[in-house]
């Protein structure tokens, strides 16, 4: 088994306040911390708690002390950084969390930093060539995500976050993509406004990829085949404290269980298990579950539901 991530490696700044601004608004924080982040970072930091072993991290950090903390830290977690370039005289990547108390939602204000200097030709590399599933996102450069999923040979795995029109030669490429609800509803052209379940599957039904799995925060996740029924995969109920990053988590584990064979059923189960987990802990790291834990909550996971 073998995941190799593509993507974003950040230092958080994560801010509690009693409840989030609206536009214009100024709140008072409180409790200041520094935690490591990046969509990409987050989801290799989960497949490597959850795999122990096999995952690879592609990227770049600034030549600063930030990139020194994050190369750390995902070290700690059992990810192989080899692949992640330090970048003279641009600062590491970095984001501003406001997280809500008692709801635990947030905001997040990402300044790319070295995200934007990754290349294409730094993608170029046998641990994205020969990996079993590669996972990407949009905190680096259009070109070097549509670069390393055509130097992908396994399955590839896009979170299309931050949401940006994909050129279709980009999707083409793409095995699984996993939006959230708004994410998906931009890409297929749709206008806003709440759906249901059913609607989303038939939105997702138009992007022409083969597996769409739209996270739906606490109601968990839609699985959309391009041929079958779509299912609604519910998490099992946990006390949120901060839910930054949970989709990355999510993304991690799903990525995890396709390596090692699982169908996209199944790997969304293990997927929505670990990201309520990770729910539970301050800031996107703070709470990743290990495999034992996410095999101690399966059975709390509700069974999916057909969607009409």
């Amino acid at each position: 088994m073998s995941v190799t991530v593509v993507g974003s490696l950040n230092e958080d700044v994560l801010v509690a306040v009693d409840r989030l601004p609206g536009r214009g608004e100024t709140v008072v924080g409180r409790d200041a911390v520094l935690a490591p982040g990046g969509k990409g970072a987050n989801q290799a930091a989960a497949a490597g708690l959850l795999s122990g072993a096999g995952v690879v991290m592609v990227g770049r950090v600034g030549d600063d002390p930030a990139g020194g903390r994050q190369l750390e830290a995902l070290a700690g977690a059992g990810v192989d950084t080899a692949g992640v370039r330090r970048t003279p005289g641009t600062p590491t990547g970095s984001a501003t969390i406001p997280v809500e108390d008692g709801s635990g939602e947030n905001l997040i204000v990402v300044v790319p930093g070295a995200n934007a200097a990754l290349a294409p030709a730094d993608v170029d590399v046998p641990a994205v060539r020969r990996a079993a599933v590669v996972l990407l996102q949009l905190e680096v450069p259009l070109e070097t995500v549509r670069a390393a999923a055509d130097t992908a040979s396994g399955t590839v795995v896009l979170t299309p976050a931050p949401p940006r029109p994909l050129p279709p030669e980009l999707l083409a490429r793409v095995a699984v993509l996993v939006p959230n609800e708004h994410e998906l509803v931009q890409l297929a052209g749709a206008g806003a406004g709440a759906r249901t379940p059913a609607e989303l599957a038939a939105l997702a039904r138009t992007l022409g990829v083969p597996t769409v799995v739209v996270t739906l925060g606490a109601q968990g996740a839609l699985v959309v085949p391009a041929d079958g029924p779509a299912v609604l995969q519910a998490p099992p109920p946990v006390q949120a404290v901060d839910t930054t990053g949970a989709g990355d988590c999510f993304t991690g584990a799903l990525g995890t269980a396709l390596a090692r064979g699982a169908g996209p059923a199944d790997a969304v189960r293990e997927a929505v298990a670990a990201a309520a987990l990770s729910t539970t802990g301050p800031g996107a790291r703070g709470a990743l579950p290990d495999a034992a834990a996410v095999h101690e909550v399966l059975p709390r996971v509700p069974a999916a539901v057909p969607v009409g």
